[in-house]
Formats: structure tokens, C-alpha cells, sequence
């Protein structure tokens, strides 16, 4: 069993999660000065990444684009992560490939500090990831108790690239997931929700 795998009601059984849907985390989201680079290439790249309507498009030509501009820009230490084995609690489930993580740790070459973990949406269907975003963030709170890490929130990201669905977990396992949908066309919000979160 990996983390693609979990389904809100074998959450709830097996990790006693409380889900709350009805909430808008950031009711007026700060703007980001997103830079001139990045708007050019996502008016060049959306387009064609829609036309293509591959996971594996909308992946490589708007969802690591957006995040390798945003860890770049980032005025915090923070390290991004593609593709990474995510193995926590094998037993539980917890373990497997994450598309993006996101942690609040300068260090590349190892993951010390997940603070966000986006999930590629399959078929384009933002509902259909949130299980397996909320399993990833489960691990992300498991790992960061075992390294003693003082986070005590994570967030996730559901996302097909042109629509981003935001996702949080408090330590009293209760998961939260956002009401609004952010379209890419509103990337400042984006980048300004991320720039948030990292600087909490």
C-alpha cells in the first residue's frame, strides 16, 4: 500500500482524521511581485501544456516551473523536492513517491523539514488527490516528530497545474481543506499563499 492508495474513510479509520471543508484559509491572500521571467514563460506554457492535457505535461511545463521560480525567489531557506521516495511508516501505509515537497531547510541533497507537499492531480480531478495528499501530509507530520522538527502544521497542495486546491494538517489531526480553487492565471495569489506558509 502506498500513499496513492488511501481513501478519506480509510483515514478517518486508520489515523482518526477529522475533515473540515468548509473553511477559506486565506480570505485575502497577499499579491506576489511574481517576476516578469515567470509570467512570460506560464503565457507561453499553459497553452500548450493544455492542449497536450498530459499529467506529465501539465508537470513539467507549469507545476515545477511555478515552484523552482518560488524556491528561488524565496527570501527563506527552503529546499524543494520532485519525485522523492517519502517512505515513513511502511506498515501504515505511509510510504512512496511524492510528486513536490517542499521544506523549510536550506539542505538539497537531504530532507530535514516538510512543511508542504503537492500532489500532481490524476485525470484532472482535484477531488480524487486529496486523500492521497492528506496520507503525505500525515507523513510529513510523522517525520518531522521523529526529527523533532517544531512544525506543527502542514499544508498540501492538490493541483493540475491550472487549478491549485490548498490543504492543511494541525497536530490534533484534523485536516482542512480549502474551499477555493486558484486558477493559474492568478499566480501572485499562488506564489503569495506558498510565501506565506514558508514564512510562518
Amino acid at each position: 500500500m502506498s500513499y496513492s492508495d488511501f481513501t478519506i474513510d480509510l483515514l478517518k479509520e486508520r489515523f482518526g482524521i477529522r475533515l473540515i471543508e468548509d473553511t477559506v484559509f486565506f480570505p485575502s491572500p497577499k499579491l506576489f511581485q511574481v517576476p516578469e521571467f515567470l509570467s512570460e514563460l506560464l503565457r507561453k506554457y499553459v497553452p500548450l501544456a493544455t492542449m497536450m492535457n498530459t499529467e506529465k505535461s501539465r508537470s513539467e511545463l507549469i507545476i515545477a516551473p511555478v515552484l523552482v521560480e518560488f524556491k528561488l525567489t524565496s527570501k527563506k531557506k527552503i529546499s524543494l523536492f520532485s519525485g522523492t521516495e517519502f517512505n515513513v511508516e511502511q506498515k501504515e501505509g505511509l510510504n512512496g513517491r511524492c510528486d513536490y515537497i517542499i521544506s523549510k531547510s536550506e539542505e538539497q541533497l537531504t530532507l530535514n523539514a516538510p512543511v508542504i507537499v503537492i500532489v500532481e492531480a490524476k485525470n484532472e480531478n482535484i477531488i480524487s488527490g486529496i486523500p492521497q495528499c492528506i496520507a503525505e501530509m500525515i507523513a510529513a507530520m510523522r517525520f518531522n516528530i521523529l526529527k523533532e522538527n517544531r512544525i506543527d502544521t502542514i499544508y498540501g497542495i492538490v493541483t493540475t497545474g491550472s487549478l491549485w486546491r490548498f490543504l492543511k494538517l494541525e497536530s490534533n489531526n484534523t485536516a482542512y481543506v480549502d474551499m477555493t480553487e486558484y486558477h493559474i492565471q492568478n499566480i501572485d495569489k499562488i506564489i503569495g499563499i506558498l510565501d506565506d506558509i514558508v514564512n510562518v
